[in-house]
């Protein structure tokens, strides 16, 4: 792990991982709080790493250090919270032929704390100096060799919510060092642009990316559906629905741009054009080994609904609680599903 004034949630993480682990590495970039005397009461591998605005530094340095088979890395708002049975069958599943382990990361969750947003994150890795970490901000791994897929997951848990323009900083002082941008860091940086509200910025830097650079599909994809935020954002909503389907032309439409555009219809009162993009959107599958950013309530739930209140726009009653019938199976406890579900019993009433 590498963390910096992580008091608030450092033990829940450790707490969460102890039972699984042989080893616990602390790398400390500069924690002015309790952090390093919560660590104590875990390790005694506490290592102190100068900040150099560089992640992937920082969490070499922390493999470095490590001296068992294999390696987990986690953040310190992250929470193992599966089954301790699964997690050691997992790791007592673990032989030499294996080099890495992807674990899926739910990073949000609905008020009946199901995932809601989950990709595939290299989690685990054969401690053989052969990975190593790549790019100052969001830093990754090039993962090769035999890798296998656990159906297990490492939780995101937030203590609050917190906004920071630390990664835009980073990418302008390497813009102002005359660091050429790869392409992954150039879609990043223009996501930072985005998250930091430059967005008449952050549109001219997501369209060079797309015209210029040969980058991840999914990550054009994902800079497609961005490009329709940050025009929306600015009141331009026929540049938002070109944005949307400019994505079509990377690979087969996406649940959550699809519906995108089924809300841009409906905006604008177009029902029916809203029906026809909403129910391509309940056509759509999963498919995380992608490695796609999944906001999973796009794939059926999401368009249900919608399709639900598109329907009661043209009166069609029966139909909107068809569909709002087919959410409630989704999720049976949804506020919105419930509300309507008793919106339709009192109207037979």
């Amino acid at each position: 792990m590498i963390v910096k004034d992580e008091e608030k949630v450092l033990e829940r993480c450790l707490k969460s991982a102890k039972f699984f682990v042989d080893e616990i590495i602390i790398v400390d970039t500069g924690s002015k709080d309790k952090t390093k005397k919560i660590a104590k009461r875990y390790t005694d591998k506490i290592y102190d790493f100068k900040w150099v605005d560089d992640f992937s530094k920082a969490r070499n340095f922390a493999f470095s250090k490590a001296t068992m088979d294999f390696i987990i890395w986690l953040d310190a708002d992250d929470v193992i919270e599966e089954s301790k049975k699964k997690f050691l069958e997992l790791k007592n599943s673990l032989t030499k032929n294996i080099d890495v382990v992807m674990l899926k990361y739910n990073i949000s969750f609905d008020e009946e704390n199901n995932p809601i947003f989950s990709y595939y994150r290299e989690r685990i890795v054969k401690n053989d100096r052969r990975f190593f970490w790549i790019d100052p901000v969001h830093e990754f791994m090039l993962i090769h060799g035999n890798i296998e897929y656990s159906n297990l997951s490492v939780s995101h848990r937030k203590a609050q919510n917190s906004f920071s323009k630390r990664n835009l900083k980073i990418y302008e002082k390497m813009l102002k060092n005359k660091v050429k941008l790869t392409s992954r860091q150039k879609f990043y940086y223009s996501r930072e642009l985005m998250y930091n509200k430059f967005y008449k910025t952050s549109i001219k830097s997501f369209n060079d990316f797309l015209e210029n650079y040969n980058g991840w599909i999914e990550n054009k994809i994902e800079a497609c559906s961005n490009l329709a935020f940050c025009y929306e954002s600015l009141g331009d909503k026929k540049n938002a629905l070109f944005s949307l389907f400019r994505s079509f032309m990377f690979d087969e439409p996406r649940a959550e741009n699809l519906c995108k555009i089924g809300d841009v219809f409906f905006s604008e009162d177009k029902f029916k054009q809203a029906i026809y993009w909403y129910e391509l959107a309940t056509k759509c599958t999963i498919n995380l080994k992608s490695g796609a950013f999944v906001l999973n309530d796009y794939y059926k739930y999401i368009p249900y609904l919608q399709l639900c209140v598109c329907y009661f726009k043209l009166n069609d009653m029966k139909t909107a609680e068809e569909f709002n019938n087919l959410a409630l199976k989704i999720k049976p406890h949804s506020k919105e599903a419930l509300q309507n579900k008793a919106f339709f019993e009192n109207g037979k009433n």
